[in-house]
């Protein structure tokens, strides 16, 4: 896969989240934007997996 995509297994290593909490987030859309390729693989573009990540970012303490 090239490299400005992450598969699903990439994501869930990054993360390390078991593949429900992923499909929970996806159902109740606080996952990040997904593709299904023709042989049903699942991707993430890194820059929306990036962009998801960001805004997760809690605030810092005073």
């Amino acid at each position: 896969m090239a490299r400005n995509f992450l598969t699903l297994a990439d994501f869930l290593d990054e993360l390390d989240v078991p593949r429900s909490t992923f499909f929970r987030w996806k159902a109740l859309g606080q996952a990040p934007r997904t593709y299904k390729l023709p042989n049903r693989q699942i991707v993430i573009r890194r820059t929306d997996f990036e962009a998801w990540l960001s805004t997760r970012e809690e605030s810092q303490a005073a």
